[in-house]
């Protein structure tokens, strides 16, 4: 590690098998605390290279517990996180309308790094049991429409950095990693990103794959679609900024997304909007988001066919159906 640090200390970037050997020993305890808090603080003062990206997400699904669930055929809606907005959890209460609106979501989260509560916060919160049970996961599928993969759980090479990314409370490119290292393996994603280098890096993964992909970056600093700027949109399909008028919405302002200071607060939010005593903002940010997911099931779809879709999942009740049923499911 030493070797490897003194490098990246004089601005050498590590190949593709490099970065994959250094996270797969770090992965399995063999660095100290501080060659690892090293390590990652290298990649505060830079952007991570695409073939370091790379290295490390095989690291991590080399090490992870893979869960085939292909046969739902699965979307993940999830962040990058670390954009520091504090928005309520507009990605999880958008996984619960494209699951009430009749889709399979398979939804890989964590706990919260630049919010009060992150989606694994949310759903602890509400007393779902985390597992990475293949049959637990198929029948929440089956039943609820959605499976929840807390990541820990599925990539124990975590717990060698977690408390140091706790310790740092910084975005790490371990923020980056997440929403490509989803263990199911999801033939769909909407991956929201928190700034445009990361989305080119993204958009390079993606295309070396058959995944349907949506990247979501919006201009002011959200990795989702805000509906308080414009929002670029990186796709298979192309490339497309849209104004939220262009979506059908109208602009709100940062204030509208407002996540609470802590978990409670962020809970009450989360279920007032899911069983549909949300403002209108709330509702229309989670609305236009589900309404991205629901298009890359289905690519052929208008987005406002998507939007009313994802409104009626909202207004019948059946997103806090699919969420109860969800909850309920522990054994």
């Amino acid at each position: 590690m030493n070797k490897i640090l003194e490098r990246l200390i004089n601005h050498h970037k590590l190949t593709r098998q490099e970065a994959r050997e250094v996270l797969t020993g770090i992965g399995q305890g063999k660095y100290n605390q501080s060659h690892v808090t090293a390590f990652l603080t290298v990649f505060l003062m830079r952007l991570v290279t695409v073939d370091e990206l790379l290295g490390f997400r095989d690291a991590l699904l080399d090490l992870c517990i893979q869960t085939d669930l292909s046969e739902f055929n699965t979307i993940d809606l999830c962040g990058t996180g670390g954009d520091g907005k504090n928005t309520f959890n507009i990605s999880t209460l958008a996984s619960f309308l494209v699951a009430g609106a009749g889709e399979k979501v398979s939804k890989h989260g964590n706990y919260g790094v630049s919010s009060a509560s992150g989606s694994s916060d949310m759903l602890e919160h509400f007393g779902y049991k985390f597992s990475n049970n293949r049959d637990k996961l198929a029948r929440e599928l089956d039943e609820a429409g959605i499976c929840f993969l807390h990541a820990p759980l599925f990539h124990p090479a975590m717990k060698f950095v977690g408390p140091i990314r706790k310790e740092l409370q910084l975005k790490t490119f371990f923020n980056i990693l997440g929403p490509l290292v989803n263990p199911s393996f999801p033939e769909y994603q909407v991956a929201g990103v928190f700034n445009l280098e990361v989305a080119r890096l993204y958009q390079y993964i993606f295309q070396q794959t058959d995944k349907k992909y949506k990247i979501v970056y919006s201009l002011d600093g959200y990795d989702e679609i805000s509906l308080t700027s414009q929002v670029k949109i990186i796709s298979n399909m192309g490339e497309e900024l849209l104004s939220p008028a262009e979506l059908g919405f109208h602009k709100l302002k940062q204030e509208d997304l407002f996540g609470g200071y802590n978990v409670k607060e962020a809970a009450s939010i989360f279920i007032n909007i899911l069983e549909g005593k949300g403002t209108s903002e709330q509702k229309d940010v989670v609305i236009a988001n589900a309404a991205l997911g629901l298009q890359s099931l289905n690519q052929q779809e208008l987005y406002s066919n998507a939007v009313a879709r994802a409104r009626e999942s909202l207004d019948s009740g059946n997103a806090v159906q699919a969420f109860h049923k969800l909850i309920n499911i522990n054994t």
